[in-house]
Formats: C-alpha cells, structure tokens, sequence
C-alpha cells in the first residue's frame, strides 16, 4: 500500500501552515503538469508546421525550451511535498529513532541553505533581465526576465516547502518524514 500526500502528514496535515504549504505545492504541481501538456502540444504542431506545412517555426523551439524549465522549477515544492525526491535512507534506518529526526533537520537545514541561495542568485538575475530589458538573441525576442521569473518563484515556493518540512519534523508533526514508522 502506497501512502497519499494526505497520509504523509498524520495529524500534523491539520496545522494550518502545513495546510497552506501543500496547498500552494499542490497549485505548483499543477500548473508545472500543464505547462508539460503545453509543450508536448506545441511540439507536436512544431513537427506539424515543419514536416507536413514545410514550414520554418519561429517560436516554438523556445516556447517549449521555457515552458520546460519553468515547470521544472515550479515542480519542486510539489515533489517535495510528496516526498517523490530520490533518497537514501541506509544510514537513517540505521541510526537510533533518537537520531533520525536530527539527521532530518539537519538535512532539510542544509537544503534550505542551498535553495535560500538558489533563491538569491535566481532573484538577481531575473532582477538584472528585468532592469535592463534583455531579450532573447532570437527572432522571437523573449523579454527574459519573463522566463527568468520561475528561479525565484520556484525556489521560494520550494524554500517554503523545505522550510514547512523542517518546522513539521521539529514539532513532531511528521512521521513519515522522520521515518518513525520503520523498524
């Protein structure tokens, strides 16, 4: 039996910061599902236009290309909530139930770090793009701080995620991240 996102949190599923975290990773997960669906559908009427229409695209290429990222980007606090990151949990299991749940602060700790920094960096080149109007060296001529925009939305939302777990581990409010019900 596979557990569902509702599963995940026990009881701790009832705080009201959870519940808006997974809400907002949820709408993430979503959008980033239909921004796949859009590119698929694009890349079909590429090949289209190209094969059958023997027709140049203008477009299309790039469309998909940020289309791609941008729900890369935005499906991180989605898998996060789900817990759908690939992991190792060897060493974990291994240690004392006292231990876990300090391994796992730890843990989300240093990816919160990471991803504050992602969100930093991110930030400043969509503000750079943004400021100085770059455009894309194509005929299309994207404005990118457009397509930049999703570092930081996707990383914020994703810190929140990262930073919703840890306040959930801490508090005791999350079993199966902290892996209590293994033996």
């Amino acid at each position: 039996m596979t557990d569902t996102p509702s599963d995940m949190r026990g009881a701790g599923r009832r705080h009201p910061v959870i519940r808006a975290a997974d809400a907002l990773s949820t709408l993430c997960g979503w959008i980033a599902a239909a921004m796949i669906v859009a590119s698929v559908m694009i890349t079909c009427q590429m090949i289209f236009v190209r094969s059958i229409l023997n027709h140049s695209t203008i477009w299309q290429t790039e469309a998909v290309v940020y289309l791609m990222v941008t729900a890369t980007l935005l499906g991180l606090p989605y898998v996060q909530r789900l817990r759908g990151h690939v992991s190792v949990d060897l060493l974990p299991l291994a240690l004392p139930k006292r231990f876990r749940r300090g391994l796992i602060a730890f843990t989300l700790a240093a990816g919160i770090v990471v991803v504050a920094l992602m969100l930093y960096y991110g930030y400043d080149l969509w503000h750079v793009a943004f400021s100085r109007n770059w455009k894309s060296d194509t005929v299309w001529g994207v404005r990118l701080w457009i397509p930049y925009a999703a570092m930081p939305i996707g990383f914020l939302i994703y810190l929140i995620q990262l930073c919703v777990d840890l306040f959930a581990v801490l508090a005791g409010l999350d079993r199966k991240l902290s892996l209590e019900d293994h033996h």
